[in-house]
């Protein structure tokens, strides 16, 4: 694959074969940023499990300290007073009915977090072909099938984000931008690494994280070393 003149500069930076400690990394991914906008730094954790066994499945969420450094639209659906108490709490967008009539109707998707009280996953459910694929779904594993719709709201809005394994066993998630610099991206990966290493199922055998590797969007994988996360 061929790279641009900035990727370039920036890979030499890092060495292909070295393993590196979550402060150097960090230290490494903001040195690494080529790109003028503000970067996002992801992180790509490769695990010991088959997600193709349902006692296997890691999935969760976590509030990130520094949160994620985007600006988050939340749809809630609900009904009654629970619309009253998600947009006191700064939903984007708070409904029922007329919500779901507007995705299926006019392909609406101007929303990053859907949440929903539990008396509307029946009109949640026929959104499901729409949803499901982008991975908006809501689902009370990540706390976006809740009573408490204001506290959902705020996480959110906080910087809680949803972790969950993808066909080849990978987790794929956001920890912050290149901006918020090296401490605070430390602190992001560690509560979200906490998080992955907790959730591990108890059929795992042998090492549960195979790989991590973090990078910007435009900049090189960083590999770090994955036996300081627990076997």
């Amino acid at each position: 694959m061929k790279h641009g003149k900035n990727y370039n500069e920036s890979a030499k930076l890092v060495e292909k074969d070295r393993l590196y400690e979550v402060d150097e990394a960090m230290d490494l991914a903001v040195k690494t940023k080529s790109a003028k906008f503000d970067e996002t730094v992801e992180i790509h954790v490769r695990l010991g499990v088959d997600s193709r066994h349902a006692d296997q499945q890691v999935r969760g969420a976590v509030v990130l300290p520094n949160g994620t450094g985007k600006d988050v639209r939340v749809l809630v659906i609900c009904k009654g007073d629970n619309q009253k108490a998600a947009e006191e709490a700064g939903a984007d967008f708070v409904g029922a009915e007329e919500m779901v009539a507007k995705i299926q109707n006019e392909n609406w998707l101007d929303f990053d977090v859907v949440i929903a009280t539990p008396d509307c996953m029946g009109l949640i459910g026929r959104l499901g072909k729409v949803l499901g694929p982008r991975g908006l779904m809501p689902s009370p594993k990540a706390g976006t099938v809740t009573p408490d719709v204001a506290k959902a709201v705020t996480e959110a809005k906080a910087g809680k984000i949803e972790y969950r394994l993808d066909k080849t066993n990978i987790i794929h998630c956001p920890i912050g931008k290149v901006s918020f610099g090296p401490e605070k991206l430390a602190e992001n990966f560690n509560t979200l690494m906490g998080a992955i290493v907790k959730a591990k199922p108890a059929a795992t055998k042998g090492q549960y994280v195979k790989s991590c590797v973090i990078a910007t969007t435009m900049g090189p994988g960083i590999k770090l070393n994955p036996n300081k996360f627990g076997a």
